[in-house]
């Protein structure tokens, strides 16, 4: 392994990804910085969990404010909900195996999602149930808007 292609991971992340590209591309197999090319894609794949668990905190934050706030409900929280669904149905897109772990995300966001909610429409935490009033399917669904029929 060259010491040199190792040294780029500590220096520049771009040109030690560059590099491992080309390297599996050529079929170099042995000159892989396998260390740092498993932490890289443990990384990644701790970060697209993340981004879904955290958008749907921010979702059910909305959603939360939107069926408990009804009088203030604005184009900001329908955008935010449209954009949090959007996103969230793009990554699934990508990565479908995601799916199956939406109702644990769900079940361990939606006390954040509540303290959040709290917060931002100033209203007691008592206001918001203690059980998540929202489905995974209902929290997905571009026309689902909580206390519409």
């Amino acid at each position: 392994m060259d010491d040199h292609i190792n040294s780029d991971y500590e220096t520049d992340a771009l040109i030690w990804t560059n590099t491992q590209i080309a390297l599996l591309r050529a079929g170099k197999f042995d000159q892989l910085d396998l260390d740092n090319v498993i932490s890289e894609l443990e990384y990644q794949v701790r970060k697209d969990k993340r981004e879904v668990a955290h958008r749907l905190i921010g979702l059910m934050t909305h959603l939360l404010k939107y069926k408990y706030q009804p009088e203030r409900i604005s184009a900001s929280w329908i955008r935010t909900i449209n954009g949090h669904r959007l996103e969230i149905a793009g990554i699934l897109t990508q990565m479908p195996s995601l799916r199956p772990s939406l109702d644990a995300y769900v079940a361990k966001g939606y006390a954040k999602a509540v303290k959040d909610a709290a917060k931002e429409t100033h209203l007691p935490l008592s206001t918001f149930p203690k059980e998540n009033p929202f489905t995974v399917d209902q929290i997905l669904d571009e026309d689902f808007w909580p206390g519409q029929k």
